[in-house]
């Protein structure tokens, strides 16, 4: 996306490649400045609205009522006569991705997706599988699984496992020394997340500077966390500090206040300026465009059981997709298969500990595409490249360049602890600059 190449992604990607390509990049139909759609008059109506419910319900009389009002976004998105809201399948992007090969002049594309972007890559592989010239998708879509409804399947663990390997890092970044990582505390990191989320879940907290902080809501922001072992340190801290206040120490709750808001504020940053930001609407869009969720409530709601068996935060993906439960698909869209042989190799690139993004679904990806290498990174977030992560960059690069693949099996060793000291540093954030917003969940609501 193009606000991704604003952001400084794009000065980055330059450098990396070293000046030998020209970096082109597109807002996809439906989204940012590509003919956007909109679901609501302005942003204020769309922000009372998504205020009105939590972000995901977690008490059973919440259920029928978050159903009812998000069920009905079909008709309110596609009832403003906006004819690009019926086509905003991955199928129609991907078709557009060729003319844009056709317009700059290449026979064959050169591709570099992220998130989303591994999926519209893989519809690309697979509609076009004689345009390739080099093909690179990292952060990866099942494709199957998304295409059928079922992403929940990855979604209900795969946030746990990211969580998990934060708070084992976490802790023993404060075995060395209590200050790397405040969240730790006496009993462990996870049964300080626990506490604090168990005791919000039963009364909210109202932090200083206004923000009504609920369960489903720290809830989202962990998941968001997640995504950016840059940030954990501070995601960490702002838990510490909650957990302080909940314990009557004075001072604790203007700083998890402070904390929480600047976590927040950053992932805003990139889209401060417009008079209507569409990514939650355009997210809908394609979503509900390209997936199976045409369901009635009494699904959704017996789904929310296994979601949650999942983890904490199986609710939180699974009723994201109520959206679509009344809108059409798109006719245009690409279903599969899978199992192209491209005209040149594609490059998966798959982290161990994804969020979103489960390393399962790299595999899934590599193994169906005919032609395909897998290269893994043994570390945490949403996408490996270009992470400040040497080998990861060493091997995308020389990949865009010529065609070089790295040896099969290729794991590429974890950063070290985001805890420590010594894994922070200028070039590393210069490295994330932009990227780090790549594929984040939608924002909070009432924060």
């Amino acid at each position: 996306m193009t606000r991704l190449i604003q952001s400084g992604f794009g000065l980055t990607l330059r450098e990396l490649l070293q000046g030998k390509f020209d970096v082109v990049a597109f807002d996809p139909r439906g989204v940012g400045y590509s003919d956007p759609i909109q679901c609501f008059d302005t942003e204020g109506d769309r922000t009372a609205f998504r205020n009105a419910l939590p972000v995901f319900p977690f008490f059973d009389d919440q259920e029928r009522p978050y159903f009812n009002a998000y069920g009905s976004l079909g008709a309110r998105c596609l009832g403003r006569g906006q004819p690009i809201a019926r086509h905003m399948s991955t199928a129609d992007v991907a078709r557009d991705l060729d003319l844009l090969r056709q317009a700059v002049g290449d026979e064959r594309i050169t591709y570099l997706g992220f998130s989303y972007g591994s999926y519209l890559g893989n519809t690309y592989a697979n509609m076009f599988p004689g345009k390739v010239r080099a093909l690179a998708i990292d952060g990866v879509l099942n494709p199957l699984i998304w295409t059928i409804g079922r992403q929940i399947s990855s979604d209900r663990v795969a946030t746990a496992a990211v969580a998990e390997e934060f708070n084992r890092l976490c802790d023993a970044a404060a075995a060395i020394n209590p200050a790397y990582c405040l969240m730790s505390g006496p009993y462990g990191a996870a049964a300080t997340y626990a506490a604090v989320l168990e005791s919000i879940k039963q009364v909210p907290v109202l932090l200083p500077d206004g923000t009504l902080l609920t369960y489903d809501k720290l809830v989202a922001q962990t998941v968001g966390c997640m995504y950016q072992p840059e940030l954990w340190p501070t995601c960490a801290n702002g838990i510490a500090y909650l957990a302080s206040a909940l314990g009557g120490e004075v001072g604790a709750a203007e700083k998890a206040a402070a904390t929480f808001r600047g976590i927040v504020d950053r992932w805003r940053a990139a889209d401060a300026g417009r008079a209507y930001n569409n990514q939650f609407d355009a997210s809908l869009g394609v979503l509900c465009a390209d997936t199976q969720y045409r369901d009635p409530f009494a699904y959704y709601a017996a789904l929310d059981g296994g979601a949650a068996k999942g983890s904490i935060f199986g609710p939180y993906w699974w009723w994201l997709n109520v959206p679509c439960a009344n809108w059409p698909l798109s006719p245009d869209r690409y279903a599969g298969p899978w199992t192209a042989r491209t005209s040149a190799p594609v490059l998966v690139v798959g982290n161990f500990f994804a969020p979103a993004t489960d390393y399962a679904g790299a595999q899934a990806a590599a193994k169906w595409l005919k032609n395909a290498r897998l290269l893994s990174y043994a570390g945490w977030g949403h996408c490996a490249f270009p992470r400040f992560n040497a080998c990861i960059v060493n091997y995308v690069v020389r990949y865009l360049f010529d065609g070089s693949l790295p040896p099969e099996g290729t794991v590429c060793p974890a950063n070290p602890s985001p805890f420590l000291p010594a894994s922070s540093s200028a070039s590393a954030t210069a490295r994330t600059s932009g990227l780090s917003a790549a594929g984040l969940p939608m924002d909070v609501p009432g924060m």
